[in-house]
């Protein structure tokens, strides 16, 4: 699997329209990732440091969890880990 470009990634999110998250929001957000990423881990479905570092990023860029699918979905070609032009 190629790396996850995350400044593109960044780029493209920070173009998007949607209401980001609060400081205390995306702090409690953090904290949701971490316990579902620890259920992941249990599963032994152990997300790589990119797909890490594209949540973390997402986050810093105040995305919601709950979009962060449909942004995903929307800008990956499908099968791949490359952005969409």
């Amino acid at each position: 699997m190629s790396q996850i470009d995350l400044e593109v990634l960044r780029g493209r999110i920070r173009s998007m329209t949607f209401e980001r998250g609060t400081a205390e929001q995306i702090a409690l957000w953090r904290e949701d990732v971490a316990e579902a990423r620890a259920n992941l881990v249990i599963e032994d479905m152990t997300p790589t440091g990119d797909e890490d570092a594209m949540f973390a990023m997402m986050l810093d860029e105040g995305v919601p969890p709950s979009l962060m699918p449909s942004i995903i979905l929307g800008l990956y070609k499908p099968g791949t880990s490359q952005i969409a032009a």
